[in-house]
């Protein structure tokens, strides 16, 4: 994707009050999402739907975090953490995230992820954190001042 570098700071915030949810099967393409994920990602359910969700990965997220997230959820574990995600238009958005698997009769059918916005200062201290761990693990980084 080639994104302008206007697109690619502005900010979509997700508003009090909204839980974004998408369901995924065992693989991680996307079989549900509710509206707001759809407004808030700038993407059309049909565009998501069948799409591998790491289609709103955004580079900031260092890869070190959705390897521990796959561990604890093929694990039967309980993911939770603070994800920035890229929308359609290049912009992006921050949430905090809770990732479970779905259960039928004792057996893994689908994992279902619900997002809840975060604070401002979360933002910023999660963005430097990810910036942190991008550079230990020698990812690609940017400069960028946060004051």
């Amino acid at each position: 994707m080639d994104y302008s570098k206007s697109e690619f700071l502005v900010e979509t915030e997700v508003p009090q009050g909204e839980i974004i949810i998408s369901r995924t099967d065992l693989e991680g393409n996307i079989t549900y999402v509710n509206e707001i994920f759809s407004q808030i990602s700038g993407y059309a359910p049909e565009e998501l739907l069948g799409k591998h969700h790491n289609i709103v990965r955004h580079p900031d997220m260092p890869k070190s975090i959705f390897k521990e997230l796959w561990g604890k959820i093929k694990n039967k574990e309980q993911w939770s953490g603070v994800v920035k995600n890229i929308r359609k238009d290049g912009g992006f958005y921050w949430v905090k995230a809770i990732i479970s698997g779905v259960y039928k009769d004792g057996e893994l059918v689908e994992y279902i992820s619900l997002r809840t916005p975060i604070s401002y200062s979360e933002k910023l201290e999660h963005q430097k954190l990810y910036d942190s761990i991008r550079h230990q693990n020698g990812e690609k980084t940017r400069i960028v001042s946060y004051e």
